[in-house]
């Protein structure tokens, strides 16, 4: 097998969506984000985090109980990323169910209990020209992280999105423009 060096990619740079469940996301790498996604803002220095998991429950054979099957319980998709910038978009995310109003520069934030608040979500990742989208039709913040109010760092809100399921079993659509992605490893 032949390596590649020029097909190692690096998360340099990107940007994390939100936008109302049913908004209609773009079908490719690089068009613009429809006007009803809002960028997030700053993401702190860890970037983000995609964590597939899954519970498989073994299948044992009578016949000296050896393991003949594996079936998968349950799985899970999810987005870890911690948004430094705070905005009414990252308030609301992180106090999922609540909402921010005000008036002439002074906001109210009333905080409930958190509730239901799926959205399609969405992350661009960069690499110089190389560019890698994630659309997550239907999402949920559905864990936060403590937030510490500190002199000499910046309020962090951590957020843990889980990706749901569509009928046929989608929960993300990946898109890019590397030319990697379609290149098999030479033999």
């Amino acid at each position: 097998m032949t390596l590649n060096s020029n097909a190692v990619r690096v998360a340099i740079t990107g940007a994390a969506y939100a936008a109302p469940k049913g908004t209609t996301a773009p079908t490719d790498a690089t068009t613009a984000w429809p006007a009803a996604a809002v960028d997030i803002g700053w993401i702190s220095d860890d970037g983000i985090t995609e964590s597939n998991s899954a519970d498989t429950t073994e299948i044992k054979a009578w016949q000296g109980g050896a393991t003949v099957r594996k079936v998968v319980s349950s799985s899970e998709m999810t987005f870890k990323f911690t948004a430094i910038e705070t905005s009414k978009t990252t308030l609301e995310l992180y106090h999922r169910g609540s909402k921010v109003t005000g008036t002439s520069g002074k906001a109210v934030l009333a905080i409930k209990a958190p509730g239901p608040d799926r959205r399609m979500f969405g992350f661009d990742v960069v690499d110089g020209t190389s560019h890698i989208r994630i659309v997550i039709p239907d999402g949920e913040v559905t864990e936060v992280g403590d937030l510490t109010y500190k002199g000499d760092e910046a309020l962090a809100y951590e957020l843990t999105i889980t990706a749901y399921p569509a009928g046929d079993g989608t929960v993300a659509i990946k898109f890019s423009d590397d030319p990697s992605w379609l290149n098999a490893p030479a033999p």
